[in-house]
């Protein structure tokens, strides 16, 4: 086990400068401002990005990168190379190498000397045979590989990372990998940390997964919003981290944003499933313990991570397309609002199907009409009855583009049928490609990660984890009587905070309680049965929802199987296929409270 004293390595200062492909140019600039900054980080991919790349790539076999990457940084290089920060993002996509030369040709172009690495070998493409004999299923629904994947990339973890840095790397391009290893990579550089040293590495995952989506963590997306200052130049997020796992949370000097416990405990819980069991490839994180402290002015500290042994596998996801599909909205108004709106888009659906019929095309395989202030969002508890403006969104999913063109065409003229239908700017609705998305664990032998710089090998030594584990953690028990009835019944919000998000067909909900009085309160009523009946009118009859507690932030954390209607964004015809809503939505829930806790609520207005 590595011991790395403080004296040796204090802090390392890890600034976040983008969480998504399309993110804002704004955010480098902002970090800059941060005096011993020693790394900038960026966390370009999701799902629906590698399925994109794939289709420039099959246009372009020297695209499949994300060239923002280069962009967002060029014009501020030569400062980061006078000021020895370094570079660490997964821009490299679906190629990793060709990113690299880009960067390479930026820094030239700048006068600059910055040695440039990749890190490759999670392309599993050619390895598709040998997975699929193995029996590798989708991991969710037990799905069978596809005959023809766009990609199939493995998760990697952080020690490639490392080990180019340890090599001189100033920049470091990875293809696929854990969204928190381009923060856990740097740590292990910096600090030692060896592969078993389990708490160190799950408390390093824990920073990169608090900042990897940007301002997120600084008041974005914040059940508080109305609190939160300055939205029109939100801070970007910098970890400052300890040798000893220690991270304190701050953000961009003289910007916009909130650093609280709140808004950094939501961030703990987005997208985490069973937060004792959170597998990395680098190890199994136990964020139960996690506990948070303000320690000053937009600075939260976040200790009491633990960590045990990674698994022999790595996450694969594979994506391959699946028919076509288009999405719209339209706008009615006035008396009857939302009854028009349901006609309108029940006759489209209708027409286009006649049509498709008469064409000798196979009817729609799917169809998805939610009417935005009618109900069919938060189901019967919006009570829409009398809306007078609604927004009708529509979608078909077919297997051809020809299909989905007979219902582009039918869109815009039923206005000429619809009384008040409008707000179609964009005229006929377009096929896009549906990409589905196959969720794998494939053995990391599978897999041959490689570093590069300047064009030569770096030797790689990875842990092979350990093929005997099999993470996961006991659920929270439902109460097996109903609670006291309280005086007052308030909406869970007065009680706690939200946040929530998706993996493939899951929506995650954490919930956190505003004080540690009213976790019991929470627990006792924000039941599994609750959830399940609240969210009845999305979830499949298949569907399943499980509680987790998390007692270090007085928080639950629940997932929701069979919820968002496909396997992540690219496929789903929903208004929100990544659950971004579901949280702000079960805050509407009404708990009944006692007066201990109502006195307090009064208390604290």
């Amino acid at each position: 086990m590595t011991n790395i004293t403080k004296e040796e390595k204090n802090v390392t200062k890890i600034g976040c400068w983008a969480a998504f492909w399309g993110d804002t140019r704004s955010a480098v600039p902002q970090l800059l401002r941060e005096k011993d900054l020693d790394y900038l980080v960026a966390d370009y991919l999701a799902e629906i990005t590698m399925a994109l790349l794939a289709r420039a790539r099959a246009k372009d076999p020297e695209a499949g990168f994300v060239p923002d990457a280069i962009t967002a940084l060029q014009p501020y290089l030569a400062e980061i190379a006078e000021r020895g920060i370094k570079i660490v993002t997964n821009a490299g996509a679906l190629n990793a190498a060709a990113c690299a030369a880009a960067f390479e040709a930026a820094v030239k172009e700048a006068g600059l000397d910055l040695k440039v690495a990749a890190v490759e070998g999670d392309d599993l493409l050619p390895k598709i045979d040998e997975i699929r004999a193995a029996g590798a299923n989708d991991m969710f629904t037990g799905e069978a590989l596809p005959a023809d994947p766009s990609t199939m990339n493995a998760y990697l973890g952080a020690r490639p990372i490392a080990t180019a840095l340890a090599a001189g790397a100033d920049i470091v391009v990875t293809g696929r990998c854990v969204d928190a290893a381009v923060v856990l990579g740097p740590l292990m550089h910096e600090f030692g940390w060896s592969d078993d040293d389990f708490d160190l590495l799950a408390a390093g995952s824990l920073a990169g997964h608090i900042v990897e989506c940007g301002p997120q963590c600084a008041g974005g997306t914040f059940t508080d919003w109305s609190s939160v200052p300055g939205w029109e130049d939100m801070g970007y997020p910098i970890a400052e981290c300890e040798a000893d796992g220690t991270v304190t949370i701050s953000k961009a000097p003289g910007t916009g944003g909130l650093i609280t416990p709140g808004t950094v405990g939501e961030q703990i819980l987005y997208e985490i499933g069973d937060p004792g069991a959170y597998v990395m490839p680098d190890v199994v994180c136990d964020w139960r313990g996690v506990k948070l402290e303000q320690v000053g002015p937009d600075r939260v500290r976040a200790t009491g991570a633990k960590g045990s042994a990674a698994t022999g596998t790595y996450k694969v996801t594979a994506t391959h397309q699946d028919g076509y599909r288009a999405v719209t909205t339209a706008l009615f108004a006035g008396m009857e609002a939302a009854g028009r709106a349901r006609r309108a888009a029940e006759s489209i659906f209708a027409r286009s199907e006649r049509l498709l019929a008469e064409k000798g095309l196979e009817p729609f395989r799917e169809t998805s009409l939610e009417v935005v202030g009618g109900g069919d969002i938060l189901g019967d508890k919006s009570a829409p009855d009398g809306a007078t403006e609604v927004v009708v969104k529509i979608g078909v999913l077919h297997a051809e583009r020809a299909g989905v063109e007979v219902f582009s065409g039918e869109y815009v003229p039923t206005s000429l049928v619809a009384q008040g239908m409008t707000g179609f700017f964009a005229g006929r609705p377009r096929p896009a490609p549906v990409f589905r998305v196959i969720h794998l664990l494939v053995d990391k032998r599978m897999a041959e990660p490689r570093v590069t710089l300047a064009g030569e090998d770096v030797a790689l030594t990875l842990s092979p984890g350990d093929p005997a584990v099999k993470p996961g953690t006991p659920v929270l028990d439902e109460p097996t009587k109903a609670p006291p009835g309280g005086t007052w019944r308030v909406p869970l919000k007065r009680l706690a905070y939200g946040r929530s998000g998706d993996k493939g067909n899951l929506a995650n909900i954490g919930v956190i309680a505003r004080r540690p009085e009213f976790a019991s309160t929470i627990a006792a009523q924000v039941t599994a049965e609750r959830v399940t009946n609240f969210f009845a009118h999305d979830l499949r009859d298949d569907a399943e929802v499980k509680r987790w507690a998390m007692p270090g932030l007085d928080a639950i954390n629940i997932i929701m199987t069979q919820v968002l209607g496909g396997t992540g964004g690219t496929s789903s015809l929903r208004y929100d296929p990544q659950a971004k809503s579901y949280a702000a939505m079960l805050l509407t829930m009404p708990i009944e409270i006692d007066a201990e806790v109502a006195a307090l609520l009064e208390a604290a207005r």
